[in-house]
């Protein structure tokens, strides 16, 4: 039975998410549908990108990854389709799949393809909602066995927008930025702990914003209640937390904001 995993920016008090539901299933009846979320920020290319790459390879090949977040709709941003380690992604062409085609934990190998086969589209495609009209019914189409070339040609001019990589400014000294703030208030940075192996053994500061987080714990009962601290969070990134408190509101920082790594 094919899956198909949805990411938007709908939310649940509309019923736009269950159309693209509707949709689907009305072409490919057997499928699985997972929602992934649909509380991504509106507009937040950037947070749906990070949700987006931790969550994937969490499923098996030949899944169909269905992600609209789409400010753009209507205007001159193609609809693309993705194909990335026996996966396949539908999804405009903003930069929302950024993640998984760059930055630290990109697929090894990518496949593009500008979506134009108008026989795969909806009926009468509206300006306004392409999530249902283009986007739905591409999915549906490739989850019920459809090839990815019958929907348009490779190309090689997809948008790519920096991947938020860290980039270093010193000696010892990098600038990144938060990637995403979770519903408990954790701050998660750009910085992957795998690729800064020295914050374990060397003193280091974390500053994001203007708040100095000098102290890395192994767990989140390792601090006191309301401490601020660092952690490696379960995504392998470097995290700015508060034990049973939201660091997020507590420092006064949110999703794009700068974050200073030294290592000592």
């Amino acid at each position: 039975m094919p899956i198909v995993t949805l990411t938007t920016d709908f939310g649940l008090a509309d019923h736009y998410a269950s159309v693209l539901k509707g949709v689907i299933l009305g072409i490919a009846p057997r499928a699985t549908l997972v929602d992934i979320t649909h509380d991504a920020p509106a507009y937040g290319i950037g947070e749906a990108a990070y949700l987006v790459a931790e969550s994937w390879r969490s499923f098996p090949k030949r899944t169909v990854h269905l992600v609209v977040i789409d400010p753009g709709v209507g205007s001159a941003r193609r609809p693309i389709l993705l194909e990335a380690e026996g996966h396949l992604f539908v999804a405009p062409d903003n930069g929302v799949l950024a993640q998984v085609y760059a930055g630290p934990k990109a697929a090894a190998k990518v496949k593009v393809r500008h979506v134009t086969n108008a026989k795969l589209f909806g009926p009468g495609a509206s300006t306004t909602f392409h999530g249902r009209d283009i986007f739905a019914p591409v999915a549906a189409h490739l989850a019920r066995g459809g090839k990815p070339s019958q929907a348009g040609p490779l190309i090689e001019d997809y948008l790519r927008p920096h991947a938020g990589v860290p980039v270093r400014t010193g000696h010892r000294v990098w600038q990144g930025q938060i990637l995403r703030v979770d519903r408990f208030g954790n701050l998660i940075t750009n910085f992957l702990a795998r690729e800064f192996p020295a914050v374990r053994t060397r003193p280091f500061v974390l500053i994001p914003g203007i708040t100095r987080v000098e102290k890395l714990v192994d767990h989140y009962a390792a601090a006191s209640p309301g401490e601020v601290v660092a952690i490696v969070g379960s995504s392998g990134y470097l995290e700015v937390s508060a034990n049973q408190a939201s660091a997020a509101r507590i420092l006064g920082v949110g999703t794009g904001a700068p974050v200073e790594l030294s290592i000592y």
